[in-house]
Protein backbone atom coordinates (compact mmCIF):
# COMPACT_ATOMS: atom_id res chain seq x y z
CA UNK A 1 0.00 0.00 0.00
CA UNK A 2 1.01 3.82 -0.79
CA UNK A 3 1.89 5.36 2.68
CA UNK A 4 0.05 8.72 2.76
CA UNK A 5 1.37 10.08 6.37
CA UNK A 6 4.40 8.36 7.71
CA UNK A 7 4.05 7.12 11.81
CA UNK A 8 6.48 9.83 12.78
CA UNK A 9 4.50 12.60 11.19
CA UNK A 10 1.47 11.41 12.94
CA UNK A 11 2.67 11.65 16.32
CA UNK A 12 4.49 14.72 16.05
CA UNK A 13 1.37 16.22 14.88
CA UNK A 14 -0.57 14.49 17.54
CA UNK A 15 1.87 16.02 20.35
CA UNK A 16 1.24 19.49 18.60
CA UNK A 17 -2.69 18.92 18.90
CA UNK A 18 -2.07 17.73 22.14
CA UNK A 19 -0.63 20.94 23.48
CA UNK A 20 -2.82 23.56 21.89
CA UNK A 21 -5.70 21.46 23.11
CA UNK A 22 -3.83 21.94 26.46
CA UNK A 23 -3.50 25.66 25.85
CA UNK A 24 -7.14 26.30 24.89
CA UNK A 25 -8.93 24.10 27.96
CA UNK A 26 -6.75 25.25 30.63
CA UNK A 27 -8.72 25.93 33.93
CA UNK A 28 -12.22 23.78 31.98
CA UNK A 29 -14.31 20.91 32.69
CA UNK A 30 -12.91 18.78 29.48
CA UNK A 31 -14.22 15.64 28.66
CA UNK A 32 -13.02 14.24 25.16
CA UNK A 33 -15.85 12.16 23.45
CA UNK A 34 -14.19 9.65 20.93
CA UNK A 35 -15.91 8.22 18.28
CA UNK A 36 -15.10 3.96 18.03
CA UNK A 37 -13.80 2.06 16.74
CA UNK A 38 -11.32 4.32 14.18
CA UNK A 39 -10.07 6.87 16.71
CA UNK A 40 -9.57 5.05 19.41
CA UNK A 41 -5.49 5.24 18.40
CA UNK A 42 -5.72 8.77 18.28
CA UNK A 43 -7.38 9.30 21.50
CA UNK A 44 -4.62 7.05 23.21
CA UNK A 45 -1.71 8.75 22.21
CA UNK A 46 -3.77 12.25 21.98
CA UNK A 47 -4.68 12.40 25.87
CA UNK A 48 -1.01 11.22 27.01
CA UNK A 49 -0.17 14.92 25.21
CA UNK A 50 -2.53 16.96 27.33
CA UNK A 51 -1.60 17.46 30.94
CA UNK A 52 -5.00 18.24 32.24
CA UNK A 53 -7.86 16.84 34.03
CA UNK A 54 -10.33 15.40 32.01
CA UNK A 55 -12.70 12.69 31.07
CA UNK A 56 -12.44 10.38 28.78
CA UNK A 57 -15.77 9.07 27.23
CA UNK A 58 -16.56 6.90 24.26
CA UNK A 59 -19.43 6.97 21.57
CA UNK A 60 -20.28 4.52 19.24
CA UNK A 61 -21.10 5.42 15.91
CA UNK A 62 -20.66 4.26 12.14
CA UNK A 63 -21.80 4.39 8.69
CA UNK A 64 -19.93 1.96 7.19
CA UNK A 65 -20.46 -1.63 7.35
CA UNK A 66 -18.54 -4.81 6.63
CA UNK A 67 -16.51 -4.43 3.02
CA UNK A 68 -18.07 -1.09 1.98
CA UNK A 69 -16.13 1.81 1.17
CA UNK A 70 -19.16 3.83 0.72
CA UNK A 71 -20.82 5.51 3.83
CA UNK A 72 -24.70 4.42 4.59
CA UNK A 73 -27.18 5.23 7.36
CA UNK A 74 -25.66 6.63 10.36
CA UNK A 75 -26.42 4.59 13.93
CA UNK A 76 -25.46 5.53 17.38
CA UNK A 77 -24.57 3.60 20.21
CA UNK A 78 -24.92 5.83 23.51
CA UNK A 79 -23.59 3.07 25.69
CA UNK A 80 -20.52 4.48 27.23
CA UNK A 81 -21.32 7.58 26.99
CA UNK A 82 -21.53 9.83 30.40
CA UNK A 83 -23.14 12.73 31.57
CA UNK A 84 -21.92 15.71 29.19
CA UNK A 85 -24.13 18.48 30.40
CA UNK A 86 -22.25 21.51 31.91
CA UNK A 87 -19.18 19.99 30.67
CA UNK A 88 -16.97 21.24 27.35
CA UNK A 89 -16.82 18.27 24.79
CA UNK A 90 -14.45 17.62 22.38
CA UNK A 91 -15.97 15.20 20.40
CA UNK A 92 -12.69 13.35 18.32
CA UNK A 93 -13.23 11.49 15.11
CA UNK A 94 -10.52 9.88 13.13
CA UNK A 95 -11.81 11.05 9.53
CA UNK A 96 -14.33 14.18 8.50
CA UNK A 97 -15.06 12.89 4.87
CA UNK A 98 -18.71 14.25 4.32
CA UNK A 99 -19.50 15.88 7.70
CA UNK A 100 -22.56 13.94 8.44
CA UNK A 101 -21.58 11.88 11.06
CA UNK A 102 -19.46 15.08 12.86
CA UNK A 103 -22.35 17.68 12.53
CA UNK A 104 -24.72 14.80 13.50
CA UNK A 105 -22.28 13.70 16.69
CA UNK A 106 -22.13 17.65 17.44
CA UNK A 107 -25.75 18.37 17.32
CA UNK A 108 -26.30 15.32 19.36
CA UNK A 109 -23.48 16.65 22.21
CA UNK A 110 -25.89 19.94 22.29
CA UNK A 111 -28.89 18.55 22.86
CA UNK A 112 -27.44 16.48 26.05
CA UNK A 113 -26.63 19.87 27.62
CA UNK A 114 -22.88 20.47 26.57
CA UNK A 115 -21.80 23.73 27.76
CA UNK A 116 -18.99 24.00 24.85
CA UNK A 117 -18.65 21.24 21.88
CA UNK A 118 -15.67 21.47 19.83
CA UNK A 119 -14.28 18.86 17.55
CA UNK A 120 -10.84 17.46 16.23
CA UNK A 121 -10.40 15.03 13.54
CA UNK A 122 -7.02 13.19 12.68
CA UNK A 123 -7.89 13.60 8.79
CA UNK A 124 -9.90 15.96 6.58
CA UNK A 125 -10.66 14.78 3.09
CA UNK A 126 -10.36 17.15 0.49
CA UNK A 127 -13.61 17.62 -1.67
CA UNK A 128 -15.84 15.22 0.13
CA UNK A 129 -17.57 17.43 2.65
CA UNK A 130 -21.01 17.99 1.90
CA UNK A 131 -21.77 19.36 5.60
CA UNK A 132 -20.17 22.70 6.59
CA UNK A 133 -18.53 22.75 9.38
CA UNK A 134 -14.75 23.60 9.86
CA UNK A 135 -13.09 20.78 12.72
CA UNK A 136 -11.64 22.69 15.59
CA UNK A 137 -8.94 20.72 15.50
CA UNK A 138 -7.23 19.06 12.25
CA UNK A 139 -4.61 16.68 11.99
CA UNK A 140 -3.51 16.09 8.32
CA UNK A 141 -6.01 16.69 5.25
CA UNK A 142 -6.07 14.39 2.68
CA UNK A 143 -6.84 13.34 -0.80
CA UNK A 144 -10.17 11.57 -1.67
CA UNK A 145 -8.82 8.15 -1.44
CA UNK A 146 -9.92 5.44 1.03
CA UNK A 147 -7.24 5.34 3.47
CA UNK A 148 -6.55 2.50 6.24
CA UNK A 149 -4.21 2.25 9.59
CA UNK A 150 -3.46 4.34 12.78
CA UNK A 151 -6.99 2.80 13.69
CA UNK A 152 -8.41 3.08 10.33
CA UNK A 153 -10.43 -0.09 8.84
CA UNK A 154 -11.81 -1.63 5.82
CA UNK A 155 -13.88 -4.45 6.83
CA UNK A 156 -11.80 -4.46 10.24
CA UNK A 157 -8.61 -4.59 8.99
CA UNK A 158 -5.51 -2.62 8.77
CA UNK A 159 -6.39 -0.76 12.20
CA UNK A 160 -2.97 -1.97 13.21
CA UNK A 161 -0.71 -0.02 11.02
CA UNK A 162 1.26 2.68 12.37
CA UNK A 163 0.83 5.00 9.58
CA UNK A 164 -1.78 6.16 6.92
CA UNK A 165 -2.15 4.39 3.71
CA UNK A 166 -4.22 4.27 0.69
CA UNK A 167 -5.80 1.17 0.08
CA UNK A 168 -5.10 -0.38 -2.92
CA UNK A 169 -7.68 -0.07 -5.56
CA UNK A 170 -6.36 -3.64 -7.12
CA UNK A 171 -7.81 -4.33 -3.79
CA UNK A 172 -10.62 -5.31 -1.90
CA UNK A 173 -13.84 -4.02 -4.39
CA UNK A 174 -15.26 -1.25 -3.28
CA UNK A 175 -19.30 -1.51 -3.14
Amino acid sequence: MEILIKEAEILERVRELGRQIEADYQGKSLTIVAVLTGSLIFLSDLIRQIQLPLRVALLQASSYRGETTVAGTLTINESFLPEVAGRDVLLLDDILDTGHTLGTLMNWMSERGALSIKSAVLLRKIGRQEVHLEPDYCGFEIPDAFVVGYGLDYNDDYRHIPHIAVLPSSGPEAE
